[in-house]
């Protein structure tokens, strides 16, 4: 059979690896990113696009990898957007970190030109983008999910659908809301560990290997321990996602203390230049001084 022709928006840390994914596996591929120097790798074997727009030209699956709602608008809406060129009967997959708000209304405008869409953020780090073993949350409807499987399954080790529109962006949202509470309460009991002299390796074996010991936990002491902040997930990323858990939680009635306490720590990471960093790098304000700074803003 033949392979549906995939555009790809969005070619940073995570988008780089699920793109060449899809390359491996022998999809046709069309891609786009607004920074023209991460398009280069691709250069060889995709067709690089000048616009969102012109990369879903004739495409029958167009997927989107970005940072945040204004990051996709700018992909999906306007004269250089996707939704421009898309065909009737294409599907639009929406796989970044975004608001339920603009999740839908990005559906509504998805519908109005004719095509499917779902939302399927991812849960993963960039080793497993780049290994094909994502785990996808989708919202959507079944049928647009079943025909859009063969190229999720490309990028994925698994595929969970969590119900309509929306589902799967708001899961994502309250997902990494858990990790951003469980990273700064690491972050605090680092740089407590550090500050009263215990032995930090020892101290490190009861955490990880006991109830707290996730494997977020482990890989991002570790991290913590060896000052490796190389960026698999940015903190300026993890403010933004603790940002819209808060929003929707506002929504539900449903007040989101630890999100709030959380993000103080990661404004202040923010704030002390390493917005940019891994999200390990939030404990280096704590462990850095006894007067911390104030919170970005």
């Amino acid at each position: 059979m033949t392979k549906p022709r995939i555009a790809f928006l969005g070619l940073g840390t995570m988008g780089s690896g699920m793109a060449g994914q899809l390359l491996a596996k022998g999809f046709p591929l069309a891609v786009f990113n607004r920074n023209p120097e991460k398009s280069k790798p691709f250069a060889a074997k995709a067709r690089v696009a000048k616009s969102p727009r012109e990369a879903a030209s004739g495409a029958d699956v167009i997927i989107s990898m970005v940072a945040d709602d204004n990051a996709s608008n700018s992909m999906w809406l306007g004269d250089d957007g996707a939704l421009a060129a898309v065909a009737p009967g294409a599907v639009c997959i929406e796989s970044s970190t975004v608001s339920v708000d603009w999740v839908r209304e990005l559906a509504g405008k998805v519908a109005a030109a004719g095509c499917g869409f779902l939302d399927a953020p991812v849960t993963g780090s960039k080793t497993h983008a780049a290994a094909g073993e994502l785990n996808f949350i989708v919202g959507g409807e079944t049928a647009t999910l079943e025909k859009a499987r063969p190229v999720l399954e490309a990028m994925s080790k698994t595929i969970l659908h969590v119900g309509p529109v929306g589902s799967g962006a708001l899961l994502k949202i309250v997902n990494n809301f858990v990790c951003g509470v469980e990273i700064a309460a690491l972050a605090e009991a680092m740089a407590m560990i550090e500050r009263a002299g215990l032995n930090r390796e020892k101290a490190l074996e009861v955490i990880t290997n006991g109830a707290p010991g996730s494997p977020l936990v482990k890989t991002v002491s570790s991290r913590m321990t060896r000052l490796d902040y190389t960026p698999n997930f940015t903190l300026r990323l993890m403010a933004k996602d603790l940002k819209y858990a808060m929003s929707e939680g506002s929504k539900l009635s449903v007040k989101l203390i630890t999100a709030a306490a959380a993000l103080e720590d990661f404004q202040r990471g923010i704030a002390a230049g390493h917005g940019d960093n891994d999200i390990a790098a939030v404990v280096e304000p704590l462990r850095n001084s006894r007067s911390l700074p104030p919170p970005a803003s």
